[in-house]
């Protein structure tokens, strides 16, 4: 895909991101350069501080980027080093409680789904994905694409990004599984990177097939659990037929998403529990032959990807998610930049790079380069097949052909299906939960 076209898509319709560079292959967590200030992670939503000067920033360098980040289009900002929270947003307090679309950044939480079902031994990455889907699931095509191409985006499948995505924003999608399976395949896979939404939906069936069990009951049991994050407090979104989402809505309150940003600055372990293996991490982080950006569903630092990363060291990871739900991961220097909100028409081009650029350039400890200042990107229009594509929309009603055979818009595969929107608690919205509803998660 264009380099310009993944910057619109990455920012506006999605992109997941992380690098963990080659450092991750040890089963340590960070440690404090000498004479800075270290904190504890922590399970509430309270985490440890620290003023810039005690972990190696200029504060009043800080300061100003700060004021650039806190725009009108950014609800929460956080900014870490070594587990300490450094630098916070004007809105924070009213927001650090409220779950909010992650987008695409949750096909980053997905990897980690993956990651620890495969150091459980439930998953293998060059197996084919028929190996655990029900057998009348997909033909033998579709059914051998492997677990490594659904995470590195290199299926084969036709991709239509907007198309795939709006039938789950206005909840419309019968059955995704099936949705996918009936997606073309045009490409052989591991060869051309092509951002799949409907893949990652894929994917995260493979795994609850995989362990056996709904997998966002086993999210919370292996990663939200031991992070402290309580179910009552984010909604993950789920088809029509039940299946969840992997390309966007899990609805997370900041104050909870920033402590997946942590987990991987911290290599996987959070204080001392090994959640996910530093060598899957390792992995999630390379770039691959078809994608020199993209790694396990997370952009990477590789050496021809500076427009995403720009400053952050060779091992910058990024969570990023529509609308620009973003995290910017660096576990070598300790650092985690991020923020969420909403879209902003007449906001300045090239907010995140600036705002980084001022975060790197407040660093003493170590020095960071200088980016210099935004390059503009060339755009794409939304015509491009690979944007938009009307098929993509009818397969979901069951018309066309993306069509999955036996699948429409009153039942798939001989069962009924749901209402739009009937599994959605009180005061959920596609952007987030709010209300004083007891029901309405995040409110404690």
């Amino acid at each position: 895909m264009h380099r310009s076209l993944k910057n619109t898509v990455l920012s506006a319709i999605t992109a997941a991101t992380l690098l963990v560079g080659a450092e991750l292959s040890g089963d340590t967590a960070n440690a404090a350069p000498a004479g800075q200030k270290e904190c504890e992670v922590v399970d509430g939503r309270q985490p440890q501080t620290a003023a810039p000067e005690e972990v190696g920033l200029d504060a009043d360098a800080l300061r100003a980027a700060m004021a650039l980040a806190a725009d009108r289009s950014r609800r929460n900002i956080q900014v870490f080093r070594n587990n300490c929270l450094i630098a916070a947003g004007p809105n924070n307090a009213h927001t650090g409680g409220v779950p909010w679309n992650l987008w695409s950044g949750t096909k980053s939480v997905v990897s980690l789904i993956v990651g620890i079902a495969i150091d459980e031994g439930r998953l293998q990455l060059d197996d084919p994905i028929g190996r655990y889907l029900p057998a009348e699931v997909g033909d033998a095509a579709h059914r051998a694409i492997t677990v490594r191409s659904l995470l590195t985006e290199t299926s084969g499948l036709r991709v239509s990004v907007a198309s795939e995505g709006i039938t789950g924003v206005v909840q419309l999608d019968p059955n995704v599984v099936a949705q996918a399976m009936a997606i073309p395949i045009d490409r052989p896979q591991g060869v051309e990177w092509r951002y799949s939404q409907r893949g990652v939906d894929l994917l995260l069936a493979v795994v609850q097939h995989a362990v056996g069990m709904d997998v966002q009951a086993y999210a919370q049991q292996k990663l939200f659990d031991p992070l402290g994050i309580q179910r009552t407090d984010y909604y993950w979104g789920r088809d029509r037929a039940g299946n969840t989402y992997g390309y966007a809505h899990l609805l997370m309150p900041p104050d909870d998403y920033v402590k997946i940003g942590l987990l991987i600055v911290n290599r996987g372990d959070w204080h001392g529990n090994r959640v996910v293996s530093a060598d899957y991490l390792a992995q999630a982080a390379q770039p691959t032959m078809a994608a020199a950006c993209y790694g396990f569903l997370f952009v990477v630092n590789a050496s021809r990807c500076t427009v995403d990363l720009p400053g952050l060291p060779a091992d910058a990871v990024k969570i990023s998610g529509m609308m620009r739900q973003d995290s910017f991961i660096v576990p070598s220097i300790g650092l985690l930049v991020t923020w969420t909100g909403v879209a902003d028409p007449d906001g300045p081009v090239g907010y995140s790079h600036d705002v980084l650029r001022g975060i790197v350039g407040a660093f003493r400890e170590p020095r960071l380069p200088d980016p210099g200042p935004y390059a503009p990107q060339p755009d794409t229009s939304m015509s491009d097949p690979s944007i938009s594509n009307p098929d993509a929309v009818l397969g979901a009603l069951g018309i066309g052909s993306y069509a999955y055979p036996g699948c429409g818009p009153l039942e798939c595969l001989g069962k009924p299906l749901a209402a739009p929107f009937g599994d959605w608690p009180p005061g959920c919205f596609v952007v987030g939960c709010f209300g004083p509803h007891p029901d309405t998660p995040g409110i404690r």
